[in-house]
């Protein structure tokens, strides 16, 4: 079944790389109106009810993906088709591609308008007072983020928990982004919050990994990316965003971080990186690197969901 999977797996990358965003109906939509959904009929503010809104949107995800996952159990063609089509389902690679680099446009014509319409898209972050420095900084980080929520993270768990893995993984990120849109709701976010730290912990790890190896593709540096997660991750409030954040820094050879203000309040962030200050050609490198940071992880989590196949035949075969 795991040689299926990553037959699989492989193939929704490429059908995201080719298919896109065209065909409506993919499952971040889904998600969404769902979380919506369930949030508007548990608007108390208090962690359990955000427990609540958390099991009814991942718990809608799992049901779904093992109902997927089980039309495949004893047929491997049936099993790699459901998995090719909820990797395309819950991939973000063509659409982190598309507005990166409409983002990067916009920046490059002097459209900063435009620029804060596309980042609010992705980031929580107020960005009316930005100037085009700050509005660079927040792109790259916003490809940084991204790369790792909507096309790592959803690999590595499908490799390891087929299509609930891919489903719920998405799930999780999309309950989060519903969540962060009513800052009112601090204690409702506490249970989504951790949930979402706790899945994110191996991949965030893995797209810093993938970076320092893609680094030179994009004419980066992979030694300094390698400094900059080992280095600057740690001082950052969450060591998941930090070190894939530190990481790109480090690769294109910029200083992402700093002060940042959210609807809450100015967070002062650290430093992270060496580098220059950003501009709109590092938005578009930043984009490069994602694509070359999700064919890795394509390969990667295919090659995970194969050698668990190995293993678990081997203890079978000890056992027999």
């Amino acid at each position: 079944m795991s040689a299926a999977r990553a037959v699989g797996l492989l193939l929704g990358v490429v059908a995201d790389a080719m298919v896109g965003e065209s065909v409506r109906g993919r499952a971040d939509a889904t998600f969404a109106r769902l979380a919506r959904a369930v949030r508007r009929r548990v608007p108390v503010d208090h962690p359990l009810a955000g427990a609540v809104h958390l099991g009814a949107v991942t718990g809608t995800a799992v049901l779904a993906g093992t109902a997927l996952e089980r039309l495949g159990r004893t047929r491997p063609l049936v099993n790699a088709v459901t998995t090719a089509a909820g990797t395309w389902a819950v991939l973000g690679g063509a659409r982190l591609a598309a507005d990166g680099t409409a983002l990067a446009r916009h920046l490059e014509t002097g459209d900063l308008g435009a620029t804060r319409e596309t980042l609010a898209h992705w980031d929580s972050r107020c960005s009316r007072d930005l100037d085009s420095v700050a509005l660079a900084r927040a792109s790259v980080e916003a490809v940084a983020h991204n790369a790792s929520d909507t096309v790592v993270s959803p690999l590595l768990w499908g490799a390891v928990a087929g299509v609930p893995g891919l489903l719920a993984s998405r799930a999780v990120g999309v309950a989060r982004r519903v969540v962060a849109e009513r800052p009112d709701s601090r204690r409702f976010a506490l249970p989504v919050s951790y949930l979402d730290r706790v899945v994110n912990l191996l991949p965030t790890r893995l797209t810093a990994a993938l970076t320092v190896v893609g680094a030179p593709v994009v004419g980066g540096s992979a030694r300094a990316a390698w400094r900059a997660w080992r280095r600057d991750s740690v001082l950052h409030p969450n060591p998941n965003a930090g070190r894939v954040m530190a990481a790109y820094a480090g690769a294109l050879e910029i200083r992402l971080g700093g002060r940042t203000t959210y609807p809450d309040g100015v967070r002062e962030l650290p430093v992270l990186g060496d580098g220059r200050n950003p501009d709109a050609g590092h938005v578009t490198r930043a984009v490069e690197l994602s694509r070359v940071v999700g064919g890795l992880a394509g390969v990667t989590s295919a090659a995970i969901a194969l050698v668990s196949s190995l293993r678990r035949r081997r203890r079978s075969r000890g056992r027999g």
